[in-house]
């Protein structure tokens, strides 16, 4: 999550290392020393694959329904598309690294539309994790001490920066892979489904992360859930593979310069929603199915402003802090 929920974690850590520099030097040198450094380099060894998923891909987005769990639900067609995407690190703090995805739509013949994309968070050890919990509402639930230890919890963000998921998992160093896979929590339907209306209404999904030769994957194992004669059902399995494939021919000027002209404005938009988040222990507002929440098309909007130069950057700030008060406020009073 952002620098702001994440000051409590900072607080802790700041903690933690001023103890451990005033404890005996032969006390630190115990086996409780040997099993610190161990830590330390996982720690660090976790950092980097992270950052490696920075860079500009070539990416191809697969979704397929797989096997239904109903004798009246058949599964849809396989869905694929892709385009270019400028994954950037717009926050490292050490225990915390924020990337920032920036999509390229068009022919290979060049690009014809900007599309800032989806954020993914990733937060070491931490104390709680912004989940989704039921249409319109997140809330944060407390990770327990022994499921935090050595492990790392991405939050996934819409593209207006509302909250989609979160989850947390330990990467992994084994058969000659380097993986992340979260624990199993309930996300809202993505817009490949929201906008045909189907019958289930959000998934129980599995996120990994993997570094391959090439780039990276992103695999979902999704379970899509609905109501039938007043319980929850699986209606069908979905697996997804987005795959990231570095591309360094690629011309992704058009990204970063939208990047540069927002950044400051898109800033602010997190920290709006933070505080949200922060005050209500969670936030609750009214999904949309082309942009994820309703907030969307408005936030969006006034970046695409701010881009152009006809919108200062203070004042579409301030725009954005009210379409978001508006919007947080109207659904936690209606419910």
């Amino acid at each position: 999550m952002t620098l702001l929920l994440n000051r409590r974690l900072f607080t802790a850590a700041l903690a933690t290392s001023a103890a451990a520099a005033c404890a005996p030097l032969t006390a630190q040198q115990g086996p409780g020393a040997a099993s610190a450094s161990a830590g330390e380099k996982t720690f660090a060894k976790d950092r980097e694959a992270i950052l490696a998923m920075a860079g500009d891909y070539r990416v191809r987005f697969d979704f397929r329904e797989t096997a239904s769990f109903l004798p009246d639900y058949e599964p849809i067609a396989p869905k694929t598309s892709g385009g270019h995407e400028a994954v950037r690190v717009i926050a490292d703090t050490g225990r915390f690294i924020s990337l920032q995805h920036i999509l390229v739509i068009g022919e290979e013949a060049g690009p014809t539309g900007i599309v800032k994309h989806w954020r993914q968070d990733w937060t070491y050890e931490p104390e709680e994790v912004l989940t989704y919990s039921a249409s319109g509402k997140w809330v944060l639930t407390p990770v327990a001490r022994e499921k935090r230890a050595g492990a790392w919890a991405q939050t996934v963000w819409q593209v207006d920066d509302s909250p989609r998921y979160g989850g947390i998992g330990r990467w992994e160093y084994d058969f000659g892979a380097t993986r992340w896979t979260s624990d199993a929590t309930f996300r809202p339907l993505a817009r490949r489904d929201a906008t045909r209306h189907p019958p289930y209404d959000r998934y129980l999904g599995i996120n990994r992360h993997a570094l391959t030769p090439k780039g990276w994957i992103h695999e979902q194992d999704n379970a899509k859930i609905g109501m039938r004669n007043g319980e929850a059902v699986t209606f069908v399995h979905e697996v997804v593979l987005n795959t990231y494939a570095k591309a360094g021919d690629l011309d992704l000027k058009p990204a970063d310069a939208y990047w540069s002209r927002t950044q400051g404005y898109w800033t602010q938009v997190r920290a709006a929603w933070d505080e949200a988040i922060m005050r209500g222990r969670g936030v609750s507002v009214q999904e949309e199915p082309e942009f994820g929440a309703v907030t969307g098309p408005m936030l969006l909007s006034i970046g695409d402003n701010v881009a152009a130069g006809d919108t200062d950057e203070a004042s579409a700030a301030a725009e954005a802090r009210s379409v978001i008060a508006e919007a947080t406020q109207a659904l936690a009073h209606s419910g």
